[in-house]
């Protein structure tokens, strides 16, 4: 299977540079995966697609103020550090810019001196072991140093740092937002609630992996990066409930979906555990666990659109970004959503 079969065109402008206002007043593309028929509705009315009894699962992942700006001490040159992923207490995981200034042993500072990192090696495709050290708690002078790790296409600057964390965000780890998320107002999910729709959590924290281009020609050869996720007791025996009893399993985004589809059997039921995933889902995959995804709309060529494809059907999918083109929709993380059952 050839990358380029995920090709599609899409003019500049409809990238989204901000989040809307209002969450839920997003526009929402409704796509039926058997037949390829869409529909066009706002997210706000999204309740109206859901059954009584369906199980709509969440990621509550919260994205951490992973992007620092230093200087090389000694040399005075900046430097951008981007938080990947936690190895053990002080020592990440990090991408760094320019890479050729961070060499093993080179120290970085953060805010005149407030956090330290001292580079221990150099991993996996250039990444950086940086081990940090600091008064106080990491997290707060994270808080009070670091800037949201929004995406390269977006280049206008986050006014509020919680437009890009879910209402429902709990667990610190993550390097980017699970943006189908985004649209929900904690009003909407009340709503949900009321017409019987059960919610149910879990975690996968984002890496940069998941959104990492293509580089490889051929689909099979591309390798995902491993993303830590966990499905508590609870969770499980919520969604096997739904699945024994013939209700829908909907995924918030497809951070949602590879959680369910890392820990499934092949009946479709999961367990309660945690670990690291680098499942790769692409046409020709078998869902176990999910029927249904909410979904924003995303790069081409990229891992995320395979993900969607292999749901949907590649000529449906691509037929409605067509279409989502043609209808200006927002595209990408603070863009429109599509739900696909």
């Amino acid at each position: 299977m050839n990358v380029k079969d995920f090709n599609y065109e899409l003019p500049e402008e409809l990238i989204a540079q901000d989040p809307l206002e209002d969450r839920s007043a997003s526009r929402l593309l409704m796509l039926d995966r058997k037949t390829g028929e869409i529909r066009h509705r706002v997210f706000r009315e999204i309740a109206g697609e859901f059954r009584q009894g369906d199980c709509l699962v969440i990621n509550n992942t919260k994205v951490i103020p992973a992007r620092l700006f230093g200087v090389k001490e000694g040399a005075g040159a900046v430097i951008e550090v981007l938080l990947l992923k936690r190895r053990e207490k002080d020592i990440w995981e990090t991408l760094v810019k320019p890479g050729k200034k961070a060499k093993p042993g080179a120290v970085l500072s953060f805010g005149e001196g407030l956090l330290k990192g001292r580079v221990e090696d150099v991993v996996e495709e250039g990444n950086r072991l940086i081990r940090f050290s600091y008064e106080g708690i990491f997290e707060e002078i994270l808080d009070q140093l670091g800037q949201m790790p929004l995406p390269p296409y977006i280049t206008h600057p986050l006014q509020d740092k919680t437009r890009y964390q879910t209402v429902y965000a709990k667990h610190d780890g993550s390097a980017a937002a699970p943006t189908a998320g985004l649209h929900f107002t904690k009003e909407l999910l009340e709503e949900l609630q009321e017409k019987g729709v059960e919610i149910v959590n879990v975690t996968l924290h984002v890496g940069l992996g998941t959104f990492r281009p293509v580089k490889e020609a051929v689909v099979e050869n591309h390798h995902m990066h491993s993303e830590f996720y966990c499905i508590e007791e609870e969770a499980a025996e919520a969604i096997n409930r739904a699945k024994k009893e013939g209700r829908r399993v909907i995924c918030v985004g497809t951070t949602s979906c590879r959680t369910l589809e890392s820990a499934a059997d092949d009946k479709g039921l999961v367990k309660a555990t945690s670990g690291w995933t680098e499942i790769f889902i692409y046409p020709g995959y078998q869902f176990k666990c999910m029927d249904g995804l909410i979904t924003n709309f995303h790069l081409p060529q990229s891992t995320l659109l395979m993900l969607v494809s292999a749901f949907a059907g590649r000529e449906h999918v691509l037929a409605a970004y067509e279409e989502a083109v043609r209808e200006q929709y927002r595209f990408f993380s603070f863009g429109d959503a599509m739900l696909v059952v």
